[in-house]
């Protein structure tokens, strides 16, 4: 039998496993990347712009739906809405019936992630849920709350915006 030479032990620093590793984490964000904007999809919309200012801290705000109709959120915040707090959240649609609402906390200048709350029904028209907004590096953070209506002629949306300010 030959001498057969033997396995040399390689010391040092393992750089194919970092850059496998590397190269799963990047992949591992792309794939996040691609499917938070595919769950947040709104192409499929028909967005109407909110009449008028309003501050969603003190009253609720209201907008028209075209000639369709016409929705008002509510935020129940005592005051102040606050990261992380459990915010009650109020929709109520005149003059179409939505067999769906939900309301999206979306970060005006940042990805905050997916905030969405389906709301249910308490009565005719009045829907009703619980959400919540999450905390931010920023003194102020800039957020929109989305509203969604899935009507039998398709999604209809509209939106409110605020400012939470850390605490």
């Amino acid at each position: 039998m030959k001498n057969l030479p033997k396995p040399v032990d390689v010391t040092g620093f393992p750089a194919l496993k970092v850059l496998i590793l590397v190269t799963g984490l990047a992949l591992a964000a792309c794939t996040w990347y691609v499917f938070a904007n595919w769950l947040r999809a709104d192409s499929d919309i028909v967005w109407f712009s909110p009449s008028g200012e309003c501050n969603l801290h003190m009253t609720p705000c209201s907008t028209t739906l075209g000639d369709r109709g016409r929705l008002t959120l509510a935020i129940d915040a005592d005051g102040r809405i606050e990261a992380l707090e459990v915010l009650p959240l109020d929709v109520e649609v005149e003059g179409i019936t939505p067999s769906q609402v939900t309301v999206d906390f979306v970060g005006r200048d940042m990805d905050m992630g997916l905030n969405r709350f389906a709301l249910t029904t308490t009565a005719p028209g009045h829907f009703h849920g619980q959400g919540q907004v999450g905390v931010c590096t920023q003194e102020v953070m800039p957020w929109r709350a989305r509203v969604i209506l899935e009507t039998p002629d398709g999604k209809l949306g509209s939106w409110f915006d605020f400012d939470v300010k850390r605490s």
